[in-house]
């Protein structure tokens, strides 16, 4: 039916298919393959950083991050932000509240704005360790929050923007140390 022309390209083929998987398995056999890290998207825990067991090391303590963070730093971090909140004195909320002097304060603080249950059912102020986990991952700090922000896995941006939303107040509040 073929051509002893065609048996043989086909031949090649297989042989060609057949070096090429006993090649990558020789060399996984060699070399054993290496899942990747965790990429935590500039996290301070990283993969270098490992313990023995392979765990991320833990990010410095809050009040530590917030002794050495910038506040002109957590301005920059916080414009990818400014599509659903405001920052200034006075200015209307949009999608989410307006954040000015949000640090220190009730966590459902903008008047007029619909909150989620998730966040009216928190008490107390925003304090920095609250900001830190709802920062981290808000569906997790508030489960039901409308929030769609996945968060900010870096440990020294939440921290500058902490130290960022505590400065936007006609009075900040001291920051843990």
């Amino acid at each position: 039916m073929w051509g002893k022309g065609t048996n043989n390209f086909l031949g090649s083929i297989l042989v060609a298919l057949w070096l090429l998987w006993g090649v990558n398995a020789l060399g996984n056999f060699l070399i054993p393959p290496v899942e990747p890290a965790e990429s935590h998207g500039g996290t301070e825990m990283a993969a270098a950083t490992a313990g023995p067991k392979g765990a991320p090391e833990p990010v410095e303590p809050l009040p530590i991050r917030l002794a050495s963070a910038d506040i002109e730093k957590g301005k920059t971090v916080a414009k990818k932000c400014v599509s659903c909140h405001t920052f200034e004195k006075g200015q209307a909320n949009k999608v989410g509240p307006n954040l000015f002097d949000v640090y220190g304060g009730p966590h459902a603080h903008a008047q007029g704005f619909a909150y989620s249950d998730a966040m009216k059912k928190k008490d107390g102020p925003w304090s920095a360790e609250d900001l830190e986990a709802f920062l981290t991952k808000p569906a997790t700090y508030a489960p039901g929050t409308k929030m769609a922000f996945a968060g900010l896995s870096s440990g020294s941006e939440r921290a500058a923007v902490i130290k960022y939303l505590n400065s936007l107040s006609d009075a900040p509040k001291p920051l843990p140390q």
